[in-house]
């Protein structure tokens, strides 16, 4: 009986989590709308009565969020529910619900990480950016951006 408890999980699925493509998308919005309110994972955790690993399991697509726990997450975030399934692929919605669960969600990760407007750097850029409150301002300084980038990739 002792043995048994020291025996190592050797089951081949072990490790292997079940992304699903919109379980990572959804997770996504929910991390783009938490980081643009300026929320840590901490803050929303607190409001939905949940650790923050359990949120870093919502923004990863590592566990699913159920529709009462997206709705929460949506009045704490101050968005219309459909907001988290805003921006999907048209790829991904055509494919059948079947196709959908099983689809290969490390490939779309992979392409997703490579894009720049997901990153946390453009979330943090985007959010610092409207809280200058001069429209003039923030017009300004877009052109500074500008002309740096064209001068570093000239």
């Amino acid at each position: 009986m002792a043995d048994d408890k020291k025996k190592k999980v050797t089951d081949a699925s072990y490790g292997v989590t079940n992304h699903n493509a919109i379980d990572v998308h959804v997770g996504k919005r929910i991390r783009l709308r938490r980081t643009l309110l300026g929320y840590s994972q901490e803050h929303l955790a607190h409001g939905l009565s949940v650790t923050f690993q359990q949120v870093q399991k919502y923004e990863r697509g590592s566990n699913r969020v159920s529709a009462s726990r997206l709705w929460d997450i949506s009045q704490l975030l101050e968005v219309d529910i459909s907001y988290f399934f805003d921006d999907m692929s048209s790829s991904t919605q055509s494919n059948s619900p079947r196709q959908i669960a099983f689809s290969d969600a490390r490939i779309e990760t992979e392409i997703q990480n490579n894009d720049p407007m997901v990153r946390r750097e453009t979330l943090e850029l985007v959010r610092t950016y409207y809280s200058v409150e001069s429209p003039q301002l923030r017009k300004r300084i877009a052109e500074i951006v500008r002309a740096i980038a064209q001068t570093v990739t000239s």
